[in-house]
């Protein structure tokens, strides 16, 4: 069974064309797919729909065999802590207000009871700290607020508030387009490096096909809301059928990632 699972997703506002026409994927457990395609071709909005944020006008999400549509509140909830998003804007997703330290443990402290979690003071403090470690960071981060960090350093941040709940499914949505090409790099290495530490499978969304090639395991191609082209990463990339993919292969240089 697939851990993510959309069917026939279509999504319309008022009497415009629709955003997302009829668009169907999987994704199996610990591989990334790669979803890609120009400004307004239904990207973002498929990854709203995938957690949840809006409803589908027709078509359904699984996640686990679970039906997302029409979800309870309450159990929509309780499957947030299997399912996590990261956010194209580094510093939006984060609260000006608050540190890092509490940044990082807000999952943990809203999802206490659900989580069952003794997780409270120098231990709630030791868990922020590991990770944050993780994502490249240390402890003198806890008591800064964002607008101290720069754009990677804030993205690692929103990556490991991600990671709090040790979720099994996170979407990537467009997490390196607000970073500078060097810093994006690094951040394409840690997070393939923490699908391998955390077994975790993605869902990355993107415009830059060299991103979407070296971190996909297949890639799914969308043009005007409909998904024009899908399957194996490398067999798309090497010998894409659709012209629209060649354009995109074509349009963004080939980016060196060490």
């Amino acid at each position: 069974m697939p851990l993510l699972e959309a069917r026939n997703l279509v999504k319309t506002y008022g009497h415009a064309a629709p955003a997302v026409d009829d668009v169907s994927f999987s994704i199996e457990r610990g591989e990334t797919l790669g979803l890609v395609g120009e400004s307004g071709s239904g990207k973002s909005t498929i990854a709203r729909m995938v957690m949840g944020l809006i409803e589908p006008t027709s078509g359904e999400v699984l996640f686990d065999g679970q039906p997302l549509t029409g979800i309870l509140p309450r159990k929509l909830r309780q499957l947030r802590r299997r399912l996590q998003i990261v956010f194209q804007d580094p510093y939006a997703a984060l609260n000006p207000r608050m540190r890092v330290a509490d940044i990082v443990a807000e999952p943990l402290i809203i999802h206490r009871a659900s989580l069952d979690s003794g997780l409270r003071g120098s231990a709630l403090r030791a868990k922020v700290a590991e990770l944050l470690r993780a994502t490249g960071l240390d402890e003198s981060a806890m008591p800064r607020y964002p607008h101290e960090f720069s754009g990677g350093q804030r993205q690692r941040i929103n990556i490991a508030r991600a990671l709090a709940l040790r979720p099994e499914l996170i979407v990537l949505d467009e997490p390196l387009s607000a970073l500078d090409v060097s810093v994006a790099a690094q951040i394409a290495n840690l997070l393939r490096d923490l699908q391998r530490e955390f077994s975790l499978t993605y869902l990355f969304i993107s415009h830059s096909m060299p991103m979407v090639r070296y971190l996909s395991t297949r890639i799914a191609v969308l043009h005007h809301g409909r998904m024009v082209e899908y399957g194996d990463a490398l067999q798309i990339c090497s010998a894409p059928r659709e012209p629209y993919t060649q354009t995109l292969l074509a349009a963004t240089p080939e980016i060196r990632i060490v």
